[in-house]
């Protein structure tokens, strides 16, 4: 069974995956119902896709806008990375608050609400994460926040490797959020 452990961002959850390791290697759970459906959590997932990163990646901040805003339930298939959700809604008492965890290939996943940012830093090459959404991608939704602009400390990094879309975001003091 999953068991699902609230952070301190309302509505962000860690999974602790069922795992079952042998000679062969590992069975990981990633996805239960009922589970889900205990804590109020979306089941009704619209895509999935994934992404590989070499070390010192950041991706980030990234959601979508409203009307086409999702729930994400993240993992990493291989690798590691240091995920990172900001909460961005204006009426939520953790709005502006972030938090980081550590993901790997053989841990736990995070379930992020509607109305957070979320991005992360790969701290191994090939970190391969997934993602599963609520909402079919709309490229004119998509949005994010400047990754160095919130007060998150990216481990010291001095190189990260960002993409000049992620590099040209709103800061976080200047994005007028509509959630």
């Amino acid at each position: 069974m999953i068991n699902i452990l609230p952070l301190e961002i309302e509505g962000v959850y860690l999974l602790k995956n069922f795992i079952a390791v042998d000679d062969r290697g590992c069975f990981v759970k990633t996805f239960n119902q009922s589970a889900f459906e205990k804590y109020n959590l979306q089941t009704d997932f619209k895509e999935s896709y994934y992404s590989t990163s070499k070390k010192n990646v950041i991706r980030g901040m990234h959601f979508q806008l409203p009307p086409d805003e999702h729930e994400k339930l993240v993992y990493v298939t291989n690798g590691s990375i240091l995920d990172v959700v900001l909460d961005i809604r204006k009426h939520s008492p953790t709005y502006g608050q972030h938090i980081s965890v550590n993901l790997n290939g053989e841990s736990d996943s995070l379930y992020i609400p509607k109305g957070c940012a979320h991005g992360f830093m790969a701290l191994t090459d090939n970190a391969t994460v997934v993602y599963n959404v609520s909402t079919i991608y709309k490229p004119e939704s998509d949005s994010g926040i400047l990754w160095d602009s919130f007060g998150f400390e990216w481990l010291g990094i001095e190189q990260p490797l960002i993409s000049n879309r992620d590099k040209e975001f709103a800061t976080f003091q200047a994005f007028i959020t509509p959630f």
